[in-house]
């Protein structure tokens, strides 16, 4: 769930994003400590800079100038912590594309929002001060898959941790759905979207012969080539 409160001084309006977060991702709700958001902001750095392998608490810990113990209080291991930025990212997500179409009645220009929002570099929202979304950006790209490709996989899901990842499917699944009733496959083209524009990135960058896009390193370019396999795939024939 994501919630917004604005702050008044003078003429000046101050817009927050508080997101309401699976209570069974932590220990104690990072969000409510000054310890937590640092926890939160730090691990983000320090994963974005070294990679989720070798990123520790105990690194982490000498990092913020706390303890092992410390962390341990807010998330039960490295993993929760990744699940916790990864379904945070994609409720942040969720909240940019139900805002950017909320007035949008075309369900084609719809689409080709979300395309565009899932292909585009992203900027760091000062919405949310602890939280550098540019990074936590390609984190998703680079690392994002890890949350999920576990073997208490199942576990996890019982628990509705994936909930946000899938909640964005729905949304973008009712986009396909409006352009064209009739298309069986809504909920996977959906996640296929989300994927290919994660994976695209990632073998533009990391290894281009897998990709068109070698030559010119540009996101759009992937726009262009999602937009023209979605719109292929889901124009109503005659």
């Amino acid at each position: 769930m994501v919630t917004s409160s604005k702050n008044v001084a003078g003429h000046l309006m101050e817009v927050e994003i508080h997101i309401k977060m699976n209570e069974k991702l932590f220990v104690r709700d990072p969000e409510q400590t000054e310890l937590g958001k640092k926890i939160i902001k730090n691990s983000i750095g320090l994963i974005h800079q070294s990679g989720f392998e070798a990123f520790t608490f105990k690194k982490l810990a000498d990092h913020i100038g706390t303890t092992e113990a410390g962390i341990y209080r807010y998330f039960e291991n490295k993993h929760r912590l990744l699940i916790y930025i990864t379904s945070w990212y994609w409720s942040w997500v969720q909240y940019r594309v139900v805002f950017e179409t909320n007035n949008i009645k075309d369900p084609a220009i719809r689409l080709k929002t979300v395309i565009q929002l899932l292909t585009s570099t992203v900027a760091d929202d000062e919405k949310v001060k602890h939280i550098n979304e540019r990074l936590l950006h390609e984190i998703i790209i680079a690392e994002g898959s890890k949350a999920y490709l576990t073997k208490h996989i199942s576990e996890d899901n019982r628990d509705k941790l994936f909930k946000p990842y899938k909640d964005l499917c729905s949304v973008i699944a009712g986009f396909i759905t409006c352009f064209n009733p009739d298309y069986k496959f809504p909920r996977s083209l959906a996640s296929t979207i989300i994927e290919v524009a994660h994976q695209q990135n990632f073998f533009m960058h990391n290894l281009p012969s897998l990709t068109d896009f070698a030559n010119k390193k540009n996101e759009k370019n992937i726009a262009s080539y999602l937009e023209e396999m979605v719109f292929n795939t889901i124009r109503i024939r005659d």
